[in-house]
């Protein structure tokens, strides 16, 4: 949608250069400017990601707390299996 706003104000440029009124080549310069701007917010908006963030992706407190617990015992679980595994040093 913003690439819109760039041809038109290529439009209005056009326009303004080929214009024998003073009010229609002002009144054009300042439709291409803000075009311009308005396809240049645009573009860095599409770029940036708009600067939204996405609530649901979001994580609430309670949520990664739970989280980091599970974590926690898949850890422990992990690390008390290594211990049970691992073969008696030989003895001399």
């Amino acid at each position: 949608m913003h690439w819109l706003y760039l041809l038109l104000a290529c439009g209005a440029l056009l326009l303004a250069i080929t214009t024998v009124h003073g009010w229609l080549l002002l009144l054009s310069l300042a439709a291409a400017f803000t075009l311009f701007v308005a396809w240049m917010r645009g573009w860095y908006l599409d770029r940036t990601g708009g600067g939204r963030r996405d609530e649901m992706a979001m994580i609430d407190p309670l949520e990664l707390r739970r989280l980091r617990e599970l974590a926690e015992a898949r850890k422990r679980e992990n690390a008390g299996q290594v211990q049970s595994s691992d073969p008696a040093p030989p003895s001399a």
